[in-house]
């Protein structure tokens, strides 16, 4: 005898033993409301983790809000510029591009070289030194690099680090840093970040002004406006006190790249919020619903012995809710602690990824809140309808045992005569009839798992394509160089008779600023050869789209965002050079997986601008036991400002995917395994509850284990055959959405499920249902003949 405490009454010792005889049942729920529990602490606890790390992290750092670049400007006109109505603090600097030649490295890094004041620190932007110092006034040789670059290159305190501004200049690496404006630090033109290829110095304003000829002077003023200030008036008066400077265009935070990608992180940390934890509480509603209403069927009686001894109806509602309450509980510890240990991993790999020198995950209060409310409401929602029946059933009722089911009529009536089928499946297939809502909803349960693998999984089969359109065939070449300014077509003929090079195609690219009636973008017209192969534009089909004759073939995103179509005409008002206003013709929208853009033929681009055939860079085709002396001869080039190489693209975003997104989508994976192993079991294990009398009753009539099995194994079998078709469909769709939902203006992902998905996801179901099956096979062994067939009429 178990000494109960005095305490307990005898529905709360029923209640003890209904937990333990159903631990394996409760456990199963309690692991699919840790589930949705664990998803929804994640993307809610980083995402508010990841905000208030960057909110934080821009605000000590001092982080602006606008960017004015310019050719060359007096600094006397600091004073201008701070009197801006709407700018809170403003300063000027030098911003210039440049190439690296760090120790033992053969590929050639890019980068840029800014400058600090030559006191103290810089006003705003502020640096966060990791290591050693700043530099010394007055010493030109010394820099701050960094922190990723220094790390990925293992340049310590006091290394020298080649750099190529305008002609060669070593610098003394005398700390390293991070910075707000580089969280994600990526160079123009990458497709994704890379330490090794892409560094960043800063010098003081006095060293680097003598370096680039641009003494009492600045290219780059940067704002930070007041609370009240409207950037879009703040942008409007600094363009025209700097046009005559040469002045692109200034711009916000939201066109500031590395904010841009945190940013896009954020939102589709949202998405994920917003999607999976539903999911995942339905499913533990139905479970629950369930588990309660076969749980009441097999305590029928046992209900009219507790009411005809005086129990009234709300002490056996009481009884099952507490029983779902504790269940719940489960889940939410489970579920809050899972949630919490998975934020903490990747908050240690958003802080790596992203380059902030802090971040803690830490769910909100009301996080937690508002899952324990949504878990509780989902787990008693789900039980309910099942508990009211409970309270509805009257003592003399419920101790008479249930009507059997007339299979004679309708369609059990039909499979009871069909001779083809054997006894065992047809008394599987009247099982599923006996029940069709309940079948229903495990039908619905297991394709429900079926399509969260199914969307997970999908993102990798989007990501493969977009990598193959975006590499293979709209930019097939090997490196991609870039000018420091625009120069003659013998540029193009000097590249192509490097070392290594087997073919050469130019390109010519011009900022400007795209308008159709009220709608303005800020963007760059690439001019590419007519026919070109080592970079062009696609359509969906990967089908190379050429611009026509005078025309402009814009990325769909640009299109939307100008609201303009074929047909159209916009006007492109050149930000750089003579700067003159183009009225152009839009001939042809083309999807893009990366980025924003436009093009033309490079002959008209020239013509338009009124220059000569000038190009601003080539992409090259190049033999690959060759480049070494390639890259060689461009790190030495003084007119090389930047070098693109798509073999180390492609080898960088693989290890991102196998870092990052690899993990996510295991998690998520793991999840959804979870959905399907809990209504599996759940179905098999109260089934075989409900039906162990019957089952002995078999192998009493000299049915064999494997009988027995076939058929209370055989019913879920069917339905989860049912269910792999309706889950194929299901992930589809899902997929279609987190194809829309997870792209942004930086990346745009194409809806792919490949077969290979949709038969893993198949797989992975049917496998998880053949393990749930064999748990309790193992049962049906041990099955006490003599006990399963009392009765307790």
């Amino acid at each position: 005898m178990i000494p109960w405490p005095a305490w307990m009454g005898a529905l709360d010792r029923m209640l003890v033993r209904d937990l333990w005889r159903m631990k394996g049942q409760a456990l199963t729920i309690a692991f699919v409301i840790a589930g949705g529990v664990a998803v929804h602490l994640l993307a809610a606890g980083m995402l508010s983790s990841l905000q208030a790390t960057r909110d934080a992290y821009y605000d000590r750092n001092r982080f602006a809000d606008v960017w004015a670049p310019v050719v060359r400007a007096p600094e006397h006109l600091l004073p201008d510029i701070r009197a801006v109505d709407g700018v809170q603090t403003a300063a000027v600097r030098i911003r210039v591009p440049a190439l690296f030649e760090p120790p033992g490295t053969v590929a050639p890094s890019t980068g840029e070289v800014l400058s600090i004041p030559d006191e103290g620190e810089a006003t705003l932007n502020r640096l966060h030194l990791v290591r050693g110092r700043l530099p010394v006034s007055g010493r030109s040789d010394e820099a701050v690099a960094l922190q990723a670059f220094a790390d990925a290159h293992r340049l310590e305190i006091g290394r020298v680090l080649p750099v190529t501004l305008r002609g060669g200049r070593r610098n003394l690496v005398v700390g390293t840093a991070l910075s707000p404006e580089h969280v994600y630090a990526i160079g123009p033109g990458q497709f994704v970040p890379d330490d090794r290829l892409y560094g960043v110095l800063w010098m003081r304003r006095s060293a680097l002004a003598e370096a680039v000829d641009q003494d009492q002077a600045f290219n780059e003023a940067v704002v930070r406006l007041s609370r009240d200030a409207s950037e879009p008036a703040v942008i409007a008066d600094l363009d025209r006190l700097l046009a005559p400077y040469g002045a692109p265009g200034a711009y916000g935070r939201k066109e500031q790249i590395s904010d841009a990608f945190v940013s896009s992180e954020i939102d589709q940390l949202t998405t994920m919020g917003r999607v999976l934890p539903p999911v995942f509480l339905l499913v533990a509603a139905f479970l629950v619903n369930v588990v309660i209403t076969r749980l009441i069927a097999v305590q029928r009686s046992g209900i009219g012995l507790l009411k005809a001894f005086g129990y009234r109806d709300r002490d056996v509602v009481a009884h099952y809710l507490k029983l779902v309450c504790v269940v719940a509980a489960v889940g939410v510890l489970i579920g809050g602690a899972a949630g919490t240990w998975f934020g903490r991993s990747m908050a240690e790999m958003y802080r790596e990824y992203y380059r902030f020198p802090y971040l803690l995950f830490e769910a909100n209060p009301a996080d937690y809140v508002v899952v324990i409310a949504v878990a509780a409401a989902t787990t008693l929602g789900g039980a309910a309808l099942a508990v009211r029946r409970a309270a509805a059933l009257r003592p003399a009722e419920s101790m008479t045992p249930a009507t059997p089911p007339d299979f004679s009529r309708a369609a059990g009536g039909r499979i009871t005569r069909m001779k083809v089928l054997d006894q065992q499946t047809r008394m599987i297939l009247r099982q599923i009839i006996r029940w069709p809502g309940r079948a229903a909803l495990t039908v619905a349960g297991v394709a429900a798992s079926g399509a969260l693998l199914i969307g997970s999984l999908s993102m990798l089969d989007a990501i493969e394509v977009m990598i193959g359109s975006s590499f293979d065939v709209s930019n097939p070449h090997d490196v991609s160089v870039t000018l420091v300014e625009p120069r003659s077509r013998s540029a193009l003929f000097s590249l192509a008779r490097e070392p290594g090079v087997l073919e050469a195609e130019p390109f010519r690219t011009v900022a400007v600023r795209l308008r159709h009636g009220p709608h303005e973008e800020r963007t760059a017209i690439t001019g590419a050869p007519l026919d070109g192969t080592l970079s062009r534009l696609v359509d969906r089909d990967d089908r190379p789209v050429d611009p026509p004759p005078g025309g402009l073939v814009l990325s769909s995103d640009l299109a939307a965002k100008l609201g303009v179509e074929p047909g159209d005409r916009v006007e492109a008002q050149v930000t750089e050079g003579r700067r003159p206003l183009l009225n152009l013709p839009v001939t042809a929208v083309v999807d893009s997986y990366v980025g924003s853009g436009a093009r033309m033929q490079l002959e008209d681009l020239n013509r338009a601008l009124g220059e000569g055939p000038l190009i601003s860079g080539a992409w090259l085709g190049v033999d690959s036991e060759r480049t070494d002396d390639l890259y060689a001869r461009l790190k030495a080039a003084p007119t090389v400002v930047g070098v693109g190489l798509q073999d180390e693209a492609v080898r960088r975003l693989a290890e991102l995917i196998d870092e990052n997104l690899g993990v996510a989508i295991f998690t998520y994976v793991g999840f959804a395994s979870l959905i399907a192993a809990g209504v599996v079991y759940n179905t098999i294990r109260i089934s075989f509850a409900e039906r162990s009398r019957e089952l002995a009753s078999l192998r009493v009539l000299g049915f064999s284990r494997a009988d027995v099995s076939y058929i209370l194994l055989g019913e879920v079998v069917v339905l989860t055959l049912v269910a792999l078709p309706l889950g194929a469909a299901a992930g589809a769709a899902l997929a279609w959405y987190l194809a829309h939902a997870m792209s942004s203006d930086l990346f745009r992902l194409p809806f792919a499920v490949s077969p290979a998905t949709f038969g893993l996801a198949g797989a992975m179901v049917l496998a998880i249902t053949v393990a749930a099956g064999l748990l309790v096979r193992l049962q049906i062994d041990r099955l006490d003949l003599a006990s399963a067939l009392k009765t307790g009429e």
